[in-house]
């Protein structure tokens, strides 16, 4: 694990200084990562801006070049999945199909038809709505999903014609790098750059003169001051931000099938994604079987290092959000939550914590208040449809929800009157890049995936013809 490059202006470029990358499975420091300069972040955006003089006038260039990168992707598991997994902390088999998702991302926007825009056809005038690329964009990603995310930027961004430098998380910024370092190979210089370090680049990045548009990842704090960075420039921002997710169970359905289900949805990637069930409502009736299938489906999982075999689920990925899980859980067990499975850290090296499951727990705890964005997850239970619906939409966050019935028309009408980007019935986590992604109120502003996340990327222009 060495030789780590930027790459700006399509070279590899070194950094005066580095900083460490750890491994969560050993909480141990594994690789030295280069560590940017506001000068190297300055020659990217200077990069960037002048590839896009070119780069924005061919869409079937571009197509093209997106097709390749999508070939990329689909070979580089061998060298990019290891790499993944040290640094993230997920099983080396969920690391291989992170790198096939960022290849079907590519491959998706370019083969995407975008529709012809025509407004006025007659003797007077032909009009018609433009989509132009704004120019560069700075694409800010997560530590949870560090490739396919930033292919849901580098995706959509390279098809309408912009630019990009490209900023990952410091927890995860290796498998990037050499991402990106791939990616150089098919694509024109400048097209696509990658710098790496801490919250400071971040903060250059946003609030540097070239972008016109932001693409950002992440907390809703960190969100906040994204915005506010970009709001003296007028800059467009995309921000995909935390969730707290409900997962509302009618009392129709099976609740041995259903808790199964919702397992895996919760504890996937060891909770660590923004849209993953936070929190399950359910009738007070099912509350005994649904906690203890969960709990037992917990119980049995099998946590460890990604590397060896039969693992799946892997370490928190950090420190500080291994500190927050284990600050939330002791606070609903001080304040009378039952714990029906896990409850505390494992007692191993790394950032370990046991599969939690807590019931006789409700709001005003911070685990059902608050994104935990780990392996615990609280059961609360109602008496009342219509008063789960209430509670689930009682919260800053709008990213997704989702509810399970025996009756999917049941469901659906339950569902919509839910306060998110995403309302499921009988499924959750069903991402597709066709599929707008979203949220409502404080969990984000935008939507990325499919014709609306491209259109995020452009610009509107009328172009009007008149006819005498």
């Amino acid at each position: 694990m060495s030789d780590f490059t930027m790459v700006i202006g399509g070279d590899r470029r070194a950094a005066a200084g580095t900083f460490d990358v750890i491994n969560p499975a050993t909480g141990d420091v594994f690789a030295q990562a280069p560590d940017a300069s506001k000068e190297q972040l300055d020659e990217a955006m200077s990069a960037a801006a002048k590839a896009f003089i070119d780069w924005r006038r061919d869409e079937d260039t571009r197509r093209d070049a997106l097709r390749a990168c999508a070939n990329v992707m689909f070979g580089a598991g061998a060298d990019l999945a290891p790499i993944l997994t040290h640094e993230q902390g997920k099983p080396l088999a969920q690391a291989n199909v992170e790198c096939l998702g960022a290849g079907l991302w590519f491959n998706y926007f370019a083969d995407l038809e975008v529709p012809k825009e025509v407004i006025q056809d007659d003797d007077n005038a032909y009009a018609e709505v433009v989509r132009k690329p704004m120019g560069v964009v700075a694409a800010i990603t997560p530590w949870n999903f560090p490739l396919v995310l930033a292919s849901w930027k580098i995706g959509p961004a390279l098809r309408a014609g912009n630019t990009i430098v490209l900023k990952p998380s410091p927890f995860t910024p290796l498998a990037t790098l050499k991402m990106v370092e791939k990616l150089n190979e098919v694509l024109p210089p400048g097209v696509l750059n990658v710098v790496s370090g801490g919250d400071e680049l971040g903060k250059w990045m946003t609030s540097h003169p070239v972008p016109r548009k932001i693409s950002f990842t992440g907390s809703v704090q960190t969100g906040k001051h994204v915005a506010a960075s970009a709001a003296p420039d007028l800059k467009r921002v995309t921000l995909e931000l935390g969730g707290n997710d409900p997962a509302i169970v009618l009392d129709d359905v099976n609740a041995t099938e259903v808790a199964e289900k919702i397992f895996a949805q919760a504890f996937a990637n060891t909770g660590q994604i923004c849209s993953a069930i936070k929190r399950v409502y359910v009738p007070e009736a099912m509350q005994d079987e649904i906690v203890s299938v969960i709990a037992s489906k917990a119980a049995a999982a099998k946590f460890g290092d990604g590397m060896e075999e039969g693992v799946e689920y892997g370490p928190i990925n950090n420190k500080p959000q291994f500190e927050r899980v284990k600050e939330l859980v002791a606070d609903a067990i001080n304040k009378g939550a039952t714990v029906a499975t896990g409850g505390a850290a494992m007692d191993r090296p790394g950032y370990f914590f046991q599969p939690t499951v807590l019931s006789n727990v409700t709001e005003g705890v911070r685990i059902v208040d608050e994104e935990q964005f780990g392996p615990a997850l609280p059961i609360l239970t109602y008496r009342d449809v219509n008063e789960a619906v209430d509670r689930a939409n009682a919260t800053m966050f709008g990213l997704s929800g989702s509810v399970w019935s025996g009756d999917p028309e049941r469901g659906a009408d339950v569902a919509s009157q839910l306060e998110c980007g995403t309302a499921w019935v009988n499924t959750h986590l069903a991402l597709a890049p066709h599929q707008p992604f979203g949220g409502a109120k404080s969990s984000g502003l935008g939507v990325e995936n499919g014709t609306w996340g491209l259109y995020g990327f452009t610009e509107l222009q009328v172009l009007h013809r008149a006819k005498r």
